[in-house]
């Protein structure tokens, strides 16, 4: 049964992928969606590559996932970890696309817990948290084009002296305002606090730096108090923090509204560069890093995995030398077979065509002798039915009215038209038309005579 299919004729079937590509694609939706973030656990399943690389499991008592830290940034951790080590690590979700496991790449790690003030840092995380003061909904953006800018650090300190060197190479013109306080020692916190609460009172720059350099948990202790974080919280402007270095995290960090690595990444997102117009072409590098970096890691992690199963190389050579002649063998033979038949069937054919083939030479002449035949017919009835025609046509020129009155006849009608035949139809002072050979008059009578006879 044949099936109309005109009404499909449109219809596009919906793309198929690879699993390469769905790997890919799940790799960068996993990476774009989570950004590089701290996570704590238990090192177990340990290895080191002879590549250098770092490959182990991050446990706790519920879960547990795969992890690798590459030679480049295995080298800085500051030691080897071993195995039931608690460590936090800093890491990039993402997908491993070879096996299509699920997995984090290690950019940084440390040990756990760093005694009664990490205790009690995350005590005071945990507090300001249920009070909302770190969701990102009250998160403001920072101005692309910011004129003004206020830092709230020491005049002392090394980290103001970074800051307004990246000011001054990104962005010149921009306008800046210091507000002196201490970042160390006892009473900082408070006058970090009252620092940034006038700051945020004077509301006379368009974004507030909170920076000081690195150091100790103890020496950036001024920055994880309750105090600093509301008035950060509290500030007029948007509030980017900067103390100590990338791997460093403060209260102050969560309750601004951006977090920069150091005081000088706080400086660098602060202003728009005049080169703003490359913003697109950056997110697009950084696209472009992120996918290289993941390349680079999935092929690190491949040449591991091949290097413990390699087989020689000539092993596999004559394998595939041997696989590739059998397929040569069976391909030649399953061209060669049905050709051959096609050929002997085109041939029987061929020779049943030529015996049962008619002889039209005979038809041919009988055809053009019909043809010549009927042309001269009709030639002959053509010119009797011309001839009939003319003698139709002069009879009917005899009966012509026309001839008539150019004998001198003349057509009389009345007032009406109407053809006048008798005499007893005219009557005097009656005027009639007459029409002639060469035209027509209106006259009048003046008196009817009857004809005698």
């Amino acid at each position: 049964m044949h099936t109309d299919n005109s009404t499909d004729s449109n219809y596009a079937p919906p793309p198929v992928l690879t699993v390469t590509a769905l790997n890919q694609a799940v790799a960068r939706l996993l990476e774009r969606s989570f950004p590089l973030t701290w996570i704590a656990g238990e090192i177990s399943n340990f290895t080191r590559a002879s590549s250098g690389h770092w490959y182990f499991t991050l446990k706790d008592d519920a879960a547990q996932v795969r992890a690798v830290m590459f030679r480049g940034r295995a080298q800085f951790a500051g030691f080897t970890p071993r195995e039931g080590d608690k460590v936090e690590v800093r890491a990039l979700v993402t997908l491993y696309g070879a096996r299509g496991d699920y997995q984090i790449n290690v950019e940084a790690m440390r040990r756990a817990g760093v005694g009664a003030l990490y205790e009690a840092f995350l005590r005071l995380k945990e507090k300001l948290g249920a009070q909302g003061l770190f969701e990102p909904e009250r998160k403001r953006a920072i101005p692309m084009f910011a004129k003004t800018v206020g830092i709230v650090t020491s005049p002392q300190a090394a980290a103001l002296r970074d800051i307004l060197t990246a000011l001054r190479r990104r962005a010149p013109h921009v306008h800046i305002i210091l507000y002196p306080t201490p970042v160390q020692g006892q009473l900082a916190a408070e006058k970090i606090a009252a620092a940034i609460d006038t700051a945020s009172r004077r509301a006379e720059c368009d974004v507030l730096l909170v920076c000081r350099g690195g150091g100790s948990i103890e020496d950036l202790w001024s920055f994880n108090d309750e105090g600093v974080a509301h008035a950060i919280a509290a500030c007029s402007m948007p509030v980017i923090c900067g103390v100590g270095h990338e791997t460093d995290f403060t209260i102050a960090d969560f309750a601004a509204d951006l977090r920069a690595a150091t005081p000088t990444a706080a400086a660098e997102l602060a202003v728009t560069p005049r080169a703003d117009w490359l913003a697109s072409l950056k997110a697009d590098a950084a696209d472009l890093r992120r996918a290289m970096q993941r390349a680079a890691g999935d092929a690190a992690q491949n040449l591991d995995n091949y290097s413990r199963r390699l087989l020689s190389p000539s092993a596999r050579i004559e394998q595939q030398r041997l696989k590739l002649l059998a397929l040569s063998t069976a391909m030649t033979h399953a061209t060669r077979a049905p050709l051959t038949q096609s050929r002997a069937a085109l041939e029987r054919l061929d020779a049943r065509w030529a015996g049962r083939r008619p002889d039209v030479t005979a038809l041919r002449a009988a055809l053009q002798s019909h043809q010549r035949r009927a042309a001269t017919g009709m030639a002959h009835r053509l010119a009797q039915r011309r001839h009939s025609l003319d003698g139709l046509a002069a009879q009917l020129e005899l009966l012509n009215p026309q001839r008539t009155l150019a004998r001198g006849y003349a057509i009389l009608s009345d007032e009406k038209g109407a053809i006048l035949r008798s005499p007893a139809q005219l009557k005097a002072r009656q005027n009639i038309g007459v029409r002639l050979a060469e035209g027509s008059a209106q006259i009048g009578i003046a008196s009817v005579q009857a004809t005698l006879e």
